[in-house]
């Protein structure tokens, strides 16, 4: 995998074969960036990446510019790659071993941007989990953004705050927002 742009661009990053991952493809995260750098300014936000793996959308947003950014996810080899990875490229990371489900219902904290890369096996409940805890414990600021990647044969527009999707080849973001009702605006 490599790193689109920004700071690091073209950077190759080589992650352990023993490692239990499944990178987003090169070309699914350019178009992802696009979309957000359309939305946000990339250098002033707060960044959750939830099934981080090897790190690959943590790099991405911090060679962009983001300086608030915590990666989460269970596997020991995972969180120790992104630590010496972010290290190795003087990146302000946080990461933090811990079940991701278990992680959103104790969390207080809001975030601009929530990615979410689960197991592509998940079940449809199992992914229709992240949002709901996403938004019943307030996560994502007012106008923030979950983005979810699945395989494109999983269909999450039945789940909590579904906007739309994108699909790239195999891969697909599910994008989730704040409802805001015309009394709050």
């Amino acid at each position: 995998m490599r790193i689109v742009s920004g700071q690091f661009k073209g950077r190759r990053i080589t992650a352990p074969k023993k490692l239990p991952v499944r990178p987003t493809t090169d070309m699914a995260k350019e178009a992802l960036f696009n979309i957000l750098n359309n939305q946000y300014y990339i250098d002033d936000i707060s960044v959750l990446d939830l099934f981080s793996g090897t790190g690959n959308i943590s790099y991405e947003f911090a060679s962009r510019g983001t300086e608030n950014i915590i990666a989460v996810d269970q596997d020991h080899g995972c969180i120790k790659f992104i630590n010496e990875t972010a290290a190795s490229f003087e990146m302000d990371i946080q990461t933090i071993k811990a079940d991701v489900f278990k992680f959103l219902e104790k969390s207080k904290q809001q975030h601009t941007i929530i990615f979410a890369d689960p197991p592509y096996e998940f079940t449809v409940e199992e992914f229709s989990k992240i949002p709901e805890l996403v938004f019943t414990n307030n996560l994502l600021e007012r106008d923030g953004l979950l983005v979810v990647e699945h395989s494109k044969y999983t269909d999450l527009s039945k789940a909590t705050n579904y906007s739309h999707s994108k699909s790239y080849g195999g891969n697909t973001f599910s994008f989730f927002k704040n409802e805001v009702s015309d009394e709050e605006e």
